[in-house]
């Protein structure tokens, strides 16, 4: 899903834009909740009723479900999409990992996977012993996801629930919850919001959610690189100067964020947490804005070009679990340990302390890449110059699953604003 890490510089000095990402042919959409039938008398209703266990609070009406989440739900109908994600070997390798490393935890227990796809995990889920496994989608491709399981004679034990999660209704709690739910810059498309759903109807108390938590990072960059391919190539064509197409090149180019890849050479500093997820205990609330403020000091001399973003999920067991001997990650050079949002992060304390999947640019490249912002003109900074803002990530009034991005930066003495919008 994610892609590219950039820095996200906004325009010049004073100016204000509006910037709409539209999703890319072979991009990736995500999954939300699900439009189901019956089968083995679970099915679906107008209204979420109640919890199964009287320890559970009752839950408010599920959101309608929109046009905007239909088309969603039908872009995913689109067997390129799971190709795509499958074929993401860091993402699919991760993933069986992680239930192979948790089989204790999985076997003879019951599990959701909120979010199915074409029913890999579900099926990984059961090859680890699940002795029951729901696998809920919105999307059409549930369909053929019920003939992949019973094509490798699972039917019986992995139940496809064609509904969205708001709306399915099952007759017991889980064991387990397990979803491939980030997206671009990990909150876009808003899943998550379907897994808090599900954690919070379903799940029995000590569960186990796969993956645990996850944190979005930002940090400058420099790519002159793509500022040649895009821009610089315009200077000179054929010998021809077609330089009065610099300012057009220029939006179409860096007006949207982008997908793309880069290395760690591209990074100019240490990145920043702009947020971190616990997959235990988050709320729908937290996901409708999320604002941090940063300061950067480059390490090098060097034209800032941007923002990058990517993230990293982690598969643990539950801090109250009898068996979690797991150890929070504590972050080198801070003294606050329990709130990670706002901080500059340098490496993992204890790297084998949990299986991690990570979209960061130092790792293998996965089809997330990492997202970028681009500014449409390069800002020169000095070795240990400070690169400081403001971030705010909301919902889309338009529709929830669009991501507006508001970016306030400024460097050697220039302020600078640059809006956008993912969807």
């Amino acid at each position: 899903m994610y892609g590219i890490t950039g820095y996200s510089n906004g325009y010049h000095q004073n100016q204000q834009q509006h910037i709409s990402e539209e999703s890319r042919g072979g991009g990736r959409r995500r999954r939300g909740g699900r439009r189901s039938r019956h089968r083995h008398g679970f099915g679906i209703s107008d209204h979420q009723q109640h919890y199964n266990s009287d320890e559970k609070q009752e839950q408010k009406s599920p959101p309608p479900c929109t046009d905007f989440d239909m088309a969603y739900f039908h872009s995913y109908a689109h067997v390129g999409i799971h190709e795509e994600m499958i074929k993401d070997r860091v993402r699919t390798d991760t993933y069986r990992a992680a239930i192979m490393e948790h089989q204790s935890f999985i076997e003879g227990k019951v599990v959701m996977d909120v979010g199915c796809g074409t029913g890999i995990l579900s099926i990984f889920c059961a090859q680890a012993g699940a002795k029951r496994v729901y696998a809920v989608d919105a999307s059409d491709i549930a369909l053929q996801a019920k003939e992949v399981v019973k094509a490798n004679n699972l039917a019986e034990k992995v139940i496809i629930l064609h509904g969205r999660v708001e709306d399915v209704e099952i007759d017991e709690e889980v064991d387990v919850i397990i979803s491939e739910w980030m997206g671009y810059m990990l909150l876009y498309e808003s899943m998550l919001g379907s897994v808090i759903t599900a954690r919070d109807r379903w799940l029995k108390p000590g569960g186990l959610i796969l993956p645990s938590n996850a944190t979005l990072y930002m940090a400058p960059i420099t790519h002159p690189d793509r500022y040649s391919d895009s821009i610089e190539f315009w200077r000179n064509v054929y010998g021809i100067d077609m330089s009065a197409m610099l300012q057009l090149a220029k939006q179409c180019a860096f007006e949207e964020p982008c997908v793309e890849t880069i290395t760690g050479e591209n990074v100019l500093t240490w990145p920043h947490v702009v947020k971190h997820v616990d997959c235990y205990t988050i709320q729908h609330d937290e996901l409708e804005s999320v604002s941090t403020r940063y300061k950067f000091q480059s390490m090098m001399r060097a034209p800032l070009h941007g923002f990058a973003f990517w993230f990293d999920v982690e598969f643990s067991v539950p801090a109250n679990s009898p068996t979690n001997n797991h150890i929070p990650s504590v972050l080198i050079g801070t003294s606050n340990n329990n709130h990670m949002d706002g901080i500059q992060k340098k490496k993992r304390a204890n790297p084998n302390e949990a299986l991690v999947l990570s979209t960061a640019p130092e790792d293998p490249p996965t089809h997330w890449q990492q997202t970028l912002i681009y500014f449409y003109d390069p800002i020169d900074v000095e070795q240990d110059q400070i690169i400081e803002g403001s971030l705010t990530l909301s919902q889309s009034k338009e529709n929830r699953r669009f991501m507006n991005i508001h970016l306030e930066y400024s460097s050697g003495g220039r302020s600078y604003v640059k809006e956008s919008v993912m969807r």
